[in-house]
């Protein structure tokens, strides 16, 4: 089996290619040429991949991408995927993650491969929620140019899926956190924050929002669904979560004590981190990826967070 994985230098791109190697596939990653290029995510694995260039910008670069590569399956993962960069920057948001989508299909299209072909869709699409828990048929409400882009890309894919006969499918995948996770990200950036005050590098972490509450799991999970969305005999769409919500101060409590602090001796509101809108509270009912695909996560929130914690302290040499 051959996969291409748009984002494979991404936390979920460098899981889902150790994944797919372990499984015996021939993985590509599509990677956009830049004057600096950053593989550290799959530097450990490097040898064993092969890279394609290509960018979700530039139809002509991705059906080349497709034609040469000629995958059975293609993972969607490239993505702008910060959610506050998407205020600053929603049009180029929009190019990515919405009518990049498109380009793929499309470059999938003309070339006529009879490939399956899998979207990464988020919970951020559910923002100002309808009910609670969400499931595949809670409708969306955006909060963001990120979650509203991310909904254009799932629908388009359910679009090509009915209209083309297209083995296409969106996972609406939760956060979903690991060591690998950018120092951007609320999960990182307080992992690598109590790292530092624990080394005695910082002495304070600014935070917004404390009481924003998620369904967090850990990526090396969640890719695991990814695959199993694409093998089931007909295309389906599923919501992947734990479950369970946790709040922001209930994260920095975990990460803190990790490395035996009291967050409340180190943290400190910093109110231009708050987003414009904020989406409140998010958990996933994935019942049908539990009954349908199988699908259960194996690593608790707790555990990916003292995970997260041990991984930077070792980095900074802690």
């Amino acid at each position: 089996m051959r996969a291409l994985i748009t984002g494979i230098t991404g936390q979920d791109g460098s899981y889902l290619a150790e994944f797919l190697l372990d499984r015996g596939y021939e993985v590509f990653g599509m990677v956009r040429r830049a004057s600096t290029e950053n593989f550290e995510r799959i530097s450990h694995i490097r040898e064993r991949i092969k890279l394609a260039q290509g960018d979700l910008l530039d139809p002509s670069s991705l059906i080349s991408v497709v034609r040469d590569v000629r995958p059975d399956e293609i993972y969607n993962l490239a993505a702008q995927s910060f959610v506050p960069t998407s205020w600053a920057q929603p049009a180029l948001t929009g190019e990515f993650d919405a009518l990049g989508v498109t380009r793929l299909l499309e470059a999938v299209r003309n070339v006529d491969l009879p490939c399956k072909f899998y979207q990464a869709s988020s919970s951020e699409m559910f923002g100002k929620v309808k009910q609670v828990p969400q499931n595949e048929d809670t409708p969306f409400h955006p909060r963001s140019p990120y979650g509203v882009a991310k909904v254009y890309g799932h629908f388009i894919t359910v679009n090509y899926r009915e209209s083309y006969g297209m083995f296409a499918v969106s996972g609406i995948l939760f956060n979903h956190e690991s060591p690998r996770r950018g120092r951007e990200f609320v999960s990182r950036k307080i992992s690598y924050g109590v790292a530092r005050i624990k080394l005695g590098l910082d002495r304070e972490l600014l935070m917004g929002n404390l009481d924003a509450s998620r369904d967090w799991g850990y990526a090396g999970d969640y890719v695991r669904a990814m695959w199993m969305m694409l093998q089931q005999p007909e295309p389906e769409d599923f919501v992947i979560a734990t479950g369970r919500s946790h709040t922001v101060r209930e994260m920095l409590d975990i990460a803190f004590r990790a490395a035996d602090l009291r967050w409340e001796d180190h943290v400190r509101s910093d109110p231009s981190l708050l987003r414009p809108a904020e989406v409140d509270h998010l958990v996933g009912d994935a019942t049908k990826a539990r009954t349908g695909l199988g699908w259960k996560p194996e690593v608790s929130f707790e555990e990916l967070i003292e995970m997260m914690v041990s991984e930077d302290l070792r980095r900074l040499g802690g």
